[in-house]
């Protein structure tokens, strides 16, 4: 779908749940706050909750509506916060870009599909993004999920695995420059008027160690 297709849908109602992936929350909640770089944001939930737990966030997404939304959403929850959140939106294609630019403790790609010949470059765009000692999470739905789970896009070319992902990076962490955390399959629930579902999902973890702090643990 192009941009204008997702501000069309954005513009009507909201797409997904105010609350945080369940994900984002389980791999995440225990690190510490940095520079947090959420691509293909849509209306923010995942950057929200980052910036509550006290990252800066940069939100990244083509859509133009998806980020209104998400600067009303985070307005409501600032306003209620003791300090305000630390979040910027950018409206950006990043399948069009040079590359995603700056250094982050984290960068989170969140359900994000693409073809592969868009996937590959952009997920080591991702990875480039992340600055020594910073983590990138990848999340998404399981190429499994079209014929074992529930939702998500039906078109196969889109889905992908998290052996998928570890290929796009093969180079990158063969070299020992990164230390991949998890990589599997994971089960989601889903409530649905019918009961609930299972979806499956993707989940690829990897930090790029701080070479730094590994010389200074000699000194």
């Amino acid at each position: 779908m192009e941009a204008k297709d997702w501000d069309t849908r954005y513009a009507t109602e909201r797409l997904w749940s105010i609350e945080p992936n369940r994900w984002v929350v389980h791999e995440l909640s225990s690190l510490m706050p940095g520079k947090a770089l959420d691509v293909a944001c849509g209306e923010g939930r995942n950057a929200i909750w980052l910036a509550e737990m006290g990252w800066s966030v940069l939100g990244i997404d083509f859509s133009q509506k998806a980020l209104d939304r998400a600067a009303e959403a985070a307005a409501v929850v600032s306003a209620k916060a003791s300090e305000p959140l630390d979040l910027t939106w950018e409206c950006r294609d990043i399948t069009e870009s040079d590359g995603l630019s700056g250094h982050f403790d984290l960068v989170l790609c969140s359900y994000l599909h693409l073809v592969p010949y868009e996937r590959t470059p952009m997920i080591r765009a991702a990875a480039g993004a992340v600055a020594p000692g910073g983590t990138l999470l990848v999340i998404g739905h399981d190429s499994t999920n079209l014929e074992e789970g529930y939702g998500g896009p039906q078109d196969p070319e889109l889905l992908f695995t998290a052996q998928d992902i570890d290929a796009d990076l093969r180079d990158i962490v063969s070299s020992g420059s990164w230390a991949v955390e998890r990589s599997s399959r994971v089960a989601r629930e889903v409530e649905t008027d019918d009961g609930p579902k299972v979806a499956w999902d993707a989940l690829f973890r990897a930090r790029r160690p701080d070479r730094s702090k590994d010389e200074l643990s000699f000194v």
